[in-house]
């Protein structure tokens, strides 16, 4: 009776007490609930485990209660809402900030320099997972939580680097996790090999132009939801991305970043993008479509980008106007409105809009105010908000608070229309057109003076609320993404992730097809391998990158001659080649200014051109459309009769001179195309023509020698003349007369080309316009 008694009590405490578990991980601890939510947390951030019905639970804010932010049975909102309003105004400052450039190990010179205990990590004595100065200070002093990576060493230290960063602040105040971010990461190593089973730091695909020459959504969906997989095991959760502006003008360099210049193409692609990279798959969703695999997206630029006038970019105050010469402002907003507002995945929409930096000009109908899109409140809270009912987070492009320092200068401040404002009015004015976020802000002093501002405005209640709103947007993405309950990583598992062989694989198979076939004159492609080919040499003089930074010139072999050799006998004999290979890239001519014509008494504005050979500017505008700048006395930005010609122009005479040298035989050219371009400079020398936006070497030599067939369609038109370009609106798509190549071709938008000739498939059918 006795041994019944203890036996009965034994089993009444086992079925009453705590049904979770505990491991020990490395650096952290990992809880088990049965039928609910793992937990991970550093016991040296002073978090433990609260125990609720029998269930386990972070006690984040130390107070020894279960706060309804703490529980993870309940929806994010109700999370977000409850946290928000426990948070201090210096809190909520600190989340609306995100930071400016992170290397992982930090950089030991250069614009984006860090320190580890006062010295380069060289000489510290540190890992490469540990934090930086500049790290600890904004995570403790600023509270920021939102963080933008950028190299990473290795999928391991990426993972310890980002446990490091988890433990530091779970253990500050309420204990809220960052918020890691990378802008598009999946770019290929041209030169690397690929082998069928053999995994790398991460899986490689075509760039965005590639990914949008495909047209396939399904492709692209595939895309997000591998990346966004690797991105979790690098502890990243917000992506920047995608780029959906639609790249009216041929010109902008920013092309290569978007999915071309059609507005349905871009719209189907970037809502399958945004599909894949939130929706996680069923057993690892924790709500609507949210959870341990799902990466936020920050769509950008709203309300598009692509306009710019002449081509120039925004990220220079001589590119700050949009502008819209054929009235056709509102097809810039169909990716956004049609596409990532409206997603065919549970996540609905997405949870992230990135305007961007120009100045939509003469757009806002409502104030006349020609100011950057962060600032302007008609497009943001009026159109996006109101009309579009878009109540996520929208974030400023980077560094737009800033001071500007030179008109033509990438790292500056960019405040374009609002030059004359101070710094904290610049954020007061950003929260009051529906803004949360502050894009390269690490220090929190400007958003509370903003703060400041308001509350002499309009009071302190109604700056509170203000504030709120932006924090519940804000923490949402965090909750929906699992980082309150457990933010850590186990680095052995980030490893077998990231690169594993077969994501390695689905994005080789991808760069096969985004290619495009223009020309194969008498079906010379595909080539017969270990046939003897000549391979110019491709020189790139020095220069200075977009940073500013010097580059120095070179001459080298454009392709990897190693694995060359395996489809190829390689000569640098022309005349004893069966072939000739020439790799180039699509023309670079700067960014529309010259301080040289400023110098010598001219205004500074130069053509941007698509071909290598010297252009003049004969039929341009007479008189911009917009114009001024606090750092120039010109408000007229033409270059009306000015000349510019490519800085590798250099990659013209490849063509040329191994046409020459080849005496008749075949000459088939290879272009890394980032831009529309003006092929009619050497079309009729090339027997074939195959273009790329970013892909392997090897993934051109299977397509090359018929391992794979090429499948891709053009993205954009192919102009015929630089005439045509300077005739075409910024913001009209399809408004180029494209060139027509010596079998009749027309390089319009959705051309392209397989071995059996011109493609017609459903691909064209949905898209081709007629």
């Amino acid at each position: 009776m006795k041994n019944t008694l203890v036996l009965g009590l034994a089993g009444l405490l086992v079925a009453c007490g705590p049904r979770w578990t505990e491991t020990e991980q490395q650096g952290f601890k990992l809880v088990t609930n049965p039928g609910g939510k793992t937990l991970g947390y550093a016991p040296q951030s002073g978090v433990t485990i609260l125990t609720v019905d029998r269930l386990a639970f972070k006690d984040l804010n130390k107070n020894g209660m279960l706060d309804p932010y703490e529980d993870w049975r309940l929806p994010a909102d109700v999370r977000a809402n409850d946290l928000a309003a426990q948070m201090t105004t210096e809190q909520i400052a600190g989340l609306m900030l995100y930071s400016r450039h992170q290397a992982v190990p930090g950089a030991s010179r250069g614009f984006f320099a860090s320190t580890y205990n006062g010295k380069p990590l060289a000489e510290s004595g540190l890992n490469a997972f540990d934090l930086t100065d500049q790290q600890k200070e904004f995570l403790t002093r600023d509270n920021l939580r939102h963080i933008l990576i950028t190299s990473v060493e290795s999928p391991e230290v990426a993972a310890k680097w980002n446990n490091n960063v988890q433990a530091l602040v779970e253990g500050i105040d309420l204990g809220i996790p960052a918020n890691n971010s990378s802008d598009p990461r999946h770019g290929t190593i041209a030169n690397a090999e690929y082998n069928a089973g053999a995994g790398g730091k991460i899986s490689m695909w075509p760039g965005s132009l590639g990914l949008a020459a495909t047209f396939s959504a399904d492709l692209v969906e595939e895309f997000g939801t591998i990346a966004s997989k690797e991105y979790r095991a690098l502890g990243i959760t917000t992506a920047l991305s995608p780029q959906v502006d639609i790249a009216t003008d041929p010109r902008w360099y920013r092309t290569s970043g978007t999915f071309g210049e059609d507005s349905k193409l871009s719209t189907d692609i970037g809502r399958a993008y945004i599909d894949g990279f939130q929706t996680s798959a069923p057993e690892k969703e924790i709500a609507d479509g949210w959870g341990y695999e799902s990466v936020n997206a920050m769509v950008k630029h709203w309300p598009g980008g692509g306009s710019g006038e002449a081509g120039r970019d925004a990220h220079y105050g001589v590119g700050k106007y949009a502008v819209y010469p054929g009235n056709n402002f509102n097809e810039h907003l169909q990716p956004f409105t049609e596409g990532a507002f409206h997603l065919n995945g549970k996540t609905k929409m997405a949870s992230a809009v990135m305007p961007y930096y120009t100045i939509s000009y003469n757009q806002d109908v409502k104030n006349n105010e020609n100011v950057g899109n962060s600032y302007n409140k008609y497009l943001i809270t009026d159109l996006l908000r109101e009309k579009y009912k878009y109540d996520g987070v929208v974030c400023t492009d980077w560094l737009i608070t800033g001071d500007e320092t030179a008109i033509d200068v990438f790292i500056t401040g960019k405040p374009w229309g609002v030059e004359q404002l101070s710094i904290a009015e610049r954020h007061y004015k950003i929260l009051m057109a529906g803004v949360d976020q502050f894009g390269g802000n690490n220090e929190v002093k400007p958003v509370l003076e903003a703060y400041q501002l308001g509350v002499k405005e309009h009071g302190e209640e109604f700056m509170r609320n203000r504030f709120e709103q932006s924090a519940v947007r804000l923490l949402k993405n965090i909750f929906r993404t699992g980082l309150f309950e457990n933010p850590y990583l186990n680095p052995e598992e980030s490893k077998a992730i990231a690169g594993n062989p077969e994501f390695m694989k689905a994005g080789y198979e991808a760069q096969l097809k985004s290619a495009v076939l223009l020309k194969n004159k008498s079906n010379l492609l595909p080539l017969e391998k270990n046939k003897r080919v000549f391979i110019p040499k491709k020189f790139t003089p020095s220069g200075r990158n977009f940073l500013g930074m010097e580059t120095p010139e070179k001459l080298e072999y454009p392709v990897n001659q190693d694995i060359t050799k395996k489809y190829f006998e390689v000569t640098e004999n022309p005349q004893e080649a069966d072939y000739a290979l020439v790799f180039i890239n699509s023309p670079e001519t700067g960014i529309g200014y010259s301080k040289a014509d400023a110098e010598q008494g001219g205004n500074g504005y130069i053509p941007i051109s698509l071909q290598y050979n010297q252009y003049t500017a004969t039929t341009a505008r007479a008189t911009s459309l917009a114009g001024g700048d606090p750092l120039e006395k010109i408000t007229n930005r033409s270059y009306k009769n000015k000349k510019n010609k490519a800085i590798n122009y250099t990659d013209l005479l490849m063509v040329t001179d191994t046409y020459k040298k080849m005496k008749g035989k075949p000459v088939i050219v290879v272009i890394n195309l980032n831009t529309p371009m003006i092929v009619a400079e050497f079309e009729k020398q090339a027997n074939a023509l195959l273009v790329h936006f970013g892909v392997q070497d090897q993934a051109l030599l299977d397509l090359l020698t018929g391992a794979a067939e090429p499948s891709a369609l053009l993205p954009f038109q192919m102009p015929a003349t630089m005439q045509t370009v300077e005739q075409q609106a910024e913001d009209v798509p399809h408004d180029l007369e494209c060139y027509v190549d010596e079998l009749g071709n027309k390089y319009d938008f959705a051309f392209g080309l397989n071995w059996k000739g011109v493609i017609a498939d459903d691909r064209v059918k949905r898209y081709k316009k007629n």
